[in-house]
């Protein structure tokens, strides 16, 4: 493997807007996002406070990104990791862990000592993360009210 990892800067919105299409229009995910809505989507995640991103090129092809936001607690700053998404045709090659690994060091790096992060119970994703060695808060849990 022959990778680069880069910032994420509004310079490289048009091809992450095309892989977060592909990945997130297809299996195991099927959601429907149009070039508006991850155009918007993305775009407010760089200019969120505390924003965060890389991407990840093989062979100048972009792969993968990584995007989330540092939020300050009453212990310091914990991020919160928005999107992690590899070009389906390479997932399951350790492309992942990888970019999920070079997030870890720079945080480290920006002394934030923790990290989470919210995904759907059971399939790809979970198993993922906690091969990663990522667990379920046992302190806490996701709550959800419809407004329609």
């Amino acid at each position: 493997m022959a990778e680069t990892i880069v910032p994420m800067t509004m310079d490289d919105i048009e091809p992450c807007i095309e892989l977060y299409i592909d990945v997130f229009n297809s299996e195991p995910w099927n959601e429907r996002w149009t070039y508006s809505t991850t155009k918007e989507r993305l775009t407010d995640f760089i200019h969120t406070p505390k924003y965060l991103g890389y991407l990840l090129y093989e062979e100048n092809q972009l792969i993968g990104l990584v995007a989330g936001n540092g939020k300050k607690t009453d212990v310091g700053v914990t991020f919160y990791l928005a999107e992690l998404c590899i070009s389906n045709r390479i997932q399951g090659k350790g492309y992942g862990t990888i970019l999920l690994r070079h997030l870890e060091k720079e945080l480290k790096n920006k002394d934030i000592h923790s990290l989470y992060l919210l995904t759907a119970h059971g399939g790809v994703a979970e198993t993922f993360y906690r091969k990663n060695g990522y667990e379920v808060h046992r302190d806490r849990m996701v709550l959800k009210k419809s407004l329609v």
